[in-house]
């Protein structure tokens, strides 16, 4: 029983620690990368539609996306949904193509995004905490109702700490690649 409550716990920890990367590849740094688009919803034909679904988005150059809608006729609609969105990006029709041109970062720009990265940071770091929380919760109440002795909860205190420790770890190691990236000209 113990041993499933770690692998959950482990398993729950990762998640927390993959949603974290998922959500700082939205964040986007001087370089173009097709995952700055992929929040970006698209009016399609009166729902609301990811982009990558209408159209294919490509890496033309460091600072420059090229994005092709698979139906020719939703080209306006891909392009109104770029300049809608929160990114703060200008693309320009180009024939049946979009282009849409990065524009540096200004160094006041990249220190709120920093706290932006932090402020994930902080979430996943409260998100896996929470986690550990609840297994030492539930191993409490294994206690009370006999499965589990005293030591053995104090042994698996131990192990959850460690593990928590390395994701809090891993948070960490990930917030700072993320906050070197952005800060790169």
């Amino acid at each position: 029983m113990l041993d499933e409550l770690k692998k959950d716990a482990e398993t729950r920890m990762g998640k927390s620690v993959e949603s974290l990367k998922g959500e700082l590849t939205k964040i986007r740094t001087g370089r173009a990368h097709p995952s700055l688009l992929e929040h970006v919803m698209v009016d399609y034909y009166g729902s609301p539609t990811p982009i990558n679904q209408v159209a294919s988005i490509a890496i033309t150059d460091s600072r420059l996306l090229t994005v092709t809608a698979f139906d020719k006729s939703m080209s306006q609609a891909v392009e109104k949904a770029i300049i809608t969105s929160d990114l703060g990006l200008n693309p320009s029709s180009a024939g049946d193509a979009i282009r849409v041109p990065l524009p540096p970062l200004t160094e006041e720009r990249r220190k709120d995004l920093i706290k932006v990265v932090r402020q994930e940071g902080e979430q996943a770091k409260v998100a896996i905490r929470n986690i550990r929380r609840d297994v030492l919760g539930d191993v409490k109440s294994l206690v009370k109702e006999k499965e589990a002795t005293e030591d053995d909860e104090r042994r698996f205190q131990d192990e959850i700490q460690k593990i928590t420790d390395k994701y809090v770890a891993l948070v960490d190691t990930t917030l700072k690649e993320k906050e070197k990236d952005l800060m790169e000209i």
